[in-house]
């Protein structure tokens, strides 16, 4: 059976929607979520076949939230909103389908009947070929820019611009975000704020933003460290250290 997260700010458009595919007897409900910043940690723990997902919500909106996930573990993605203007830009972001709200059961069932179709024709290459993630298959797929890291702080929930992020820091709490005197800790991967921010990475638990880089200082055997703008140092390991200079267009 496939399985769901349902991501809307309205808790009766949720409850509709989940009673709706309940009754279908294809797919299980495994959570909802009323915004992005709650539905960010459940996609990583639940791992959905299928996120329902509205697209006006507070602070971020759930086609930010698509590009905020990893195009190698993306599930299929269905929008369900009261605003038809927004059709275009979401399959632009590979959704499987836009639905309108107040839902219509019949279209919603139709949506069904594909996704199960798909489910099938997946099963099928993942016995003879490896296992896919549900959505990292459809074709053309391009990873979305961020403009914010959501970010989880003291007491608080930032949304860090990405222009003023200085780093990403991957230890045994999480992956710290770094911005002048602001921290968070947050739920991206490091591989997808590399693929989506622009930042590169100079060693395996570090990305830089290359836009804050005040100097490097080259230390004794081929070790370097990074001074940001806003003063933090900032490691890179001799693995990283030619191509972070290419990159940055130092000989």
């Amino acid at each position: 059976m496939l399985t769901a997260l349902i991501v809307d700010d309205e808790p009766l458009a949720r409850e509709e929607l989940r009673l709706l595919l309940q009754a279908s007897g294809c797919i299980e409900v495994l959570g909802e979520c009323a915004h992005a910043l709650e539905a960010l940690p459940a996609i990583h723990r639940l791992k959905p076949d299928v996120l329902f997902l509205d697209i006006q919500m507070p602070r971020i909106s759930g086609l930010e939230l698509v590009g905020m996930l990893d195009p190698e573990a993306l599930p299929h993605i269905v929008f369900v909103t009261a605003f038809d203007e927004y059709a275009l830009r979401a399959f632009e972001e590979h959704a499987l389908d836009y639905l309108l709200k107040p839902l219509d059961p019949a279209r919603l069932q139709r949506t069904l009947d594909r996704l199960v179709q798909l489910a099938r024709r997946e099963n099928t290459v993942a016995d003879g070929q490896g296992a896919t993630a549900p959505g990292s298959g459809d074709p053309g797929l391009v990873a979305a820019p961020l403009r914010t890291i959501p970010c989880i702080g003291h007491n608080r929930i930032l949304l860090l611009p990405l222009a003023e992020v200085e780093y990403v820091h991957s230890d045994l709490t999480g992956n710290r975000v770094v911005a002048g005197d602001r921290q968070g800790t947050t739920e991206l991967t490091l591989r997808t704020l590399e693929e989506k921010s622009g930042f590169l990475r100079c060693h395996r638990q570090y990305l830089l933003n290359p836009a804050l880089i005040r100097e490097i200082l080259l230390l004794e055997g081929g070790l370097a460290e990074v001074v940001t703008c806003g003063g933090h140092k900032v490691p890179v390991s001799r693995r990283y250290l030619k191509a972070l200079k290419e990159q940055l267009g130092i000989p």
